[in-house]
């Protein structure tokens, strides 16, 4: 039986992740999206932890946007 190479880590180039920054807003994210030739088709958000006295407490949440590459009869 012949041994199958084992293929790195596949990255999908028509796709990619985008974090919104806490200073900078979600349009600044979505700007940089379009800057950069994604298109945003899904949001996700979770809620960031601090360990507090009475047990953990909601301190924010972080916002990521995943983007599609536009195909260029898109544009």
């Amino acid at each position: 039986m012949a041994k199958r190479k084992k293929i790195a880590a596949y990255t999908n180039p028509l796709k990619k992740q985008f974090t919104v920054d806490q200073d900078k807003g979600i349009n600044a994210c979505l700007d940089q999206m379009k800057k950069e030739g994604y298109t945003p088709v899904r949001r996700m958000e979770q809620p960031l932890f601090k360990e507090g006295d009475n047990g953990p407490e909601v301190i924010g949440q972080m916002i990521t946007f995943e983007g599609r590459l536009i195909q260029k009869d898109e544009q």
